[in-house]
């Protein structure tokens, strides 16, 4: 049997589930100092003065600075995506010097001996502010005489992409739905918080950090401090999750390596789940306003979208592009004849907003979903049946969408009917009719979320036509080692994917060798010298083929010497299970014997190596774009509100699986997700711009008790766009859930005249509704 499709348990999880692991907060270094940040209470002031004088006299206290001691050094920290000629990318000092636009934005911070004598000495810092106004509502910040966030005003930009004849797609249409959804602010909680370590041996530094993007950060920090890039090396240790979160150049990691620099010292930064809360970039946190125009019998003619999306008080690494990622995707599954999109980004004074899980794609799939709810409602259609009359038909791929995406594959047919035989569609759907004529007090409701998402992020082409700052492709190694044993060396910096154990596989079936003799590098700069790093669903669909690709170069190496010592042409060899065999013959090599005899070179070809080692760069020619259907039922308690989740079933279509655990749990987790935020999570700010939800008992996260039992299953449409025929799984249970659950809630409570509740779909908020 292939390795490939091989239930694999993960090589990585019994290092990490019995602790003999290296957490960023886990490490130390000789004569390793502890730095805190003091950080700004009020959501937009002017700060007069900074005095730390009483802190640096405290026991245990090796140095205290303010903002003005940072200045000349700390440049600003990165927006790599400015995705529009008209966009503004104000000065972002990791700490602040003259004024604060966020509760939680870095003033001052103490550097002791000790974690808790630094936190001790933050409260001997005196800091006097001016308070200006809180900007905090997007549509009130955009009026002409609101408050300004930054000098330039409170517009961040502004986008209008147009395909078709909308006008004409809206004249005399039969059917005109016309609806306003709020993607909530949401707060990632990852399970291992932000922790910095920077250390230095003179003119050269070294960065641990709890990180996604381990590459990306180090290019970042050389253009922000001006250290040389080949003076910084960037360890990403292991990481307990980022959903996102960790896709960032933080403050903290800026002024840890210019701190390092200064003391001459290393220097170490752990965070409070509080302190995460007030500064991990949001994520979401837009106002949809949706016009959909469709024909009698539920055909779509146009779409016009239009987004606000607040930026928070800065544009960070690509918080511009996350609404720019939803644009092609407001289309879903759907053929019409025109679309519209339009989005205006808005400054106020909080966190800023940056990716979480999915990135633009759950925000735009949650509104198409709902509006088909809304369209179907409207002709008194069953959901299902209106989207099987407008979505891409599987002999009409590859199919290229009014936003202009190619989908190269896809059979949403095969997975909405093995989706609903699971589901029990119809049973169901009999008895919430039952249910409404008895006038059950709990009513059923059923969701419907037909998705796909665009993921693999790339190509670098594609990337560079929307202004992005970096490319898309990413690198791979393999190195034959003289025993026959692998190390592979991926780009990719995993954060509890799996990439170990997934590339092992790959690895295996592409050489054969056993699974057992293969390692993964990954994470430090110094070892897999180049990268572009993990998010946006890539890993496997570009990192996964880049060691593929240089599986493909270490065989033609190999084929090259097994040709010289069998005495053959390379032609007249046959290789299968890691065996160069002359045809027709029984004369053969193993390819471990081939990387024993680089190794000794005694018996080398003519301009051949000593080495069967190889490396490879991929990037794709087009995203990849996995799908599926996830269907909810939920029962609603109309006197309380209370709404629960009966059953759940996804079947998800990520085209060829390398590991069917690691899917199953990408689906899980991603469901999770995506159902908090149907039901749970919200960042909520006072009127003052305080973030109230700062703890774990303010911000509602769901435990399993909270989750309902999944029934997941998958279809398997290869893609075209790698040779794998993989397609991404780590966003997609995310990106469906959301609209499923609300979609089912409303579906229960339309007979009452109820056509949205705004999540999450609080029982306070539901009771309100039907009052």
């Amino acid at each position: 049997m292939t390795e490939v499709g091989k239930a694999r348990k993960r090589k990585e999880d019994r290092r990490l589930l019995t602790g003999r692991t290296q957490w960023t907060d886990n490490l130390r270094q000789p004569g390793m100092l502890h730095v805190m940040f003091l950080r700004s209470p009020m959501a937009h002031a002017r700060i007069t003065r900074v005095d730390v004088s009483a802190a640096r006299d405290l026991p245990g206290v090796v140095a205290a600075f303010g903002g003005q001691d940072f200045a000349a050094e700390q440049g600003s920290l990165p927006c790599a995506w400015p995705v529009s000629e008209d966009i503004v990318i104000p000065d972002h000092p990791p700490m602040a010097v003259s004024e604060v636009r966020y509760v939680g934005e870095a003033v001052a911070c103490v550097v002791a001996t000790d974690h808790y004598l630094a936190a001790d000495a933050l409260e001997a810092i005196e800091v006097d502010y001016e308070p200006l106004p809180a900007v905090l509502d997007m549509n009130e910040a955009l009026a002409p005489d609101s408050p300004k966030v930054h000098e330039a005003g409170n517009q961040a930009f502004t986008v209008k992409i147009t395909s078709g004849d909308v006008e004409a797609a809206f004249r005399d249409a039969p059917v005109v739905i016309d609806r306003t959804y709020i993607q909530q602010r949401l707060i990632p909680s990852a399970m291992e918080p932000r922790a910095v370590l920077a250390g230095t041996d003179g003119d050269s530094f070294t960065l641990w950090s709890s990180t996604q993007i381990p590459h990306v950060l180090r290019v970042m920090l050389a253009v922000v401090t001006g250290i040389p890039e080949h003076k910084i090396r960037v360890i990403a240790p292991d990481v307990g999750g980022g959903f996102g979160s960790k896709l960032q150049v933080t403050a903290e990691e800026v002024l840890c390596l210019l701190l390092t620099r200064r003391l001459g010292k290393p220097v170490k930064w752990t965070e409070s789940r509080s302190e995460g809360n007030l500064t991990v970039h949001h994520g979401r946190d837009q106002i949809q306003h949706l016009r959909l125009a469709a024909e009698a019998d539920g055909r779509i003619r146009g779409l016009q979208v239009e987004l606000l999306a607040d930026m928070g008080a800065y544009l960070m690494l690509v918080t511009p592009g996350i609404p720019m990622l939803g644009a092609s995707m407001f289309n879903g599954i759907y053929k019409m004849d025109a679309y519209e999109f339009g989005c205006t980004g808005v400054f106020t004074t909080k966190m800023p907003t940056d990716a979480y899980r999915g990135a633009g794609r759950p925000e735009a799939t949650y509104a198409i979903e709902r509006v088909m709810d809304e369209l179907a409602a409207e002709l008194r259609l069953d959901p299902m049946e209106v989207r099987r009359r407008n979505w891409i038909k599987h002999e009409e791929f590859p199919y290229t969408t009014i936003s202009g995406l190619t989908y190269d594959s896809g059979n949403y047919e095969a997975a909405t009917d093995r989706a609903m035989a699971l589901f029990g569609y119809d049973k169901l759907r009999a008895e919430q009719a039952d249910r409404r004529d008895r006038g059950d007090p709990v009513q059923l409701g059923i969701g419907v979320s037909t998705f796909t998402e665009m993921c693999g992020l790339a190509p670098s082409r594609m990337l560079g036509a929307a202004n992005y700052g970096a490319g898309g492709w990413e690198h791979g190694s393999v190195r034959m080692l003289p025993t026959g044993k692998v190390e592979v060396i991926t780009g990719t910096s995993p954060h509890g994917q799996g990439h170990v154990t997934a590339w092992s596989q790959i690895t295996a079936d592409a050489l054969g060798v056993p699974f057992e003799d293969i390692t993964v590098l990954h994470g430090d700069t110094a070892i897999a010298h180049k990268g572009m790093d993990t998010y946006g669903s890539r890993s496997l669909t570009v990192g996964g083929i880049a060691v593929l690709k240089a599986c493909d170069k270490v065989k033609d190496k190999a084929r090259k010497l097994a040709s010289h010592l069998l005495e053959c042409s390379p032609d007249d060899l046959e290789f299968a299970e890691g065996v160069f065999t002359v045809k027709g013959t029984d004369s053969q090599k193993t390819i471990q014997e081939l990387a024993y005899a680089a190794f000794t070179a005694h018996d080398l070809p003519e301009g051949v190596e000593a080495r069967l080692d190889s490396d490879a760069t991929f990037d794709p020619e087009n995203y990849s774009f996995p799908h599926g259907t996830h269907l909810c039922a939920v029962e609603v308690d109309t006197e309380t509100g209370m709404a629960k989740i009966r059953s759940y079933v996804a079947v998800d279509d990520v085209g060829t699986v390398v590991n069917p655990l690691i899917v199953e749990g990408q689906i899980h987790g991603g469901i999770a997700q995506g159902v908090a935020q149907a039901l749970y999570e919200e960042a909520v700010y006072d009127s003052e711009g305080n973030l109230l939800t700062t703890t774990m008992a303010d911000y509602l996260l769901p435990t399993a008790m909270d989750l309902p039992d999944f029934v997941t299953d998958r279809t398997e449409t290869p893609a075209t766009s790698n040779p794998l025929g993989a397609k991404g799984v780590g966003e997609a249970g995310t990106i469906a859930s959301t609209p499923a659950v609300v979609n089912a809630i409303v579906d229960a409570l339309r007979p009452r005249g109820i056509h949205d509740i705004q999540m999450p779909c609080t029982p306070e908020r539901i009771w309100r509704a039907l009052r």
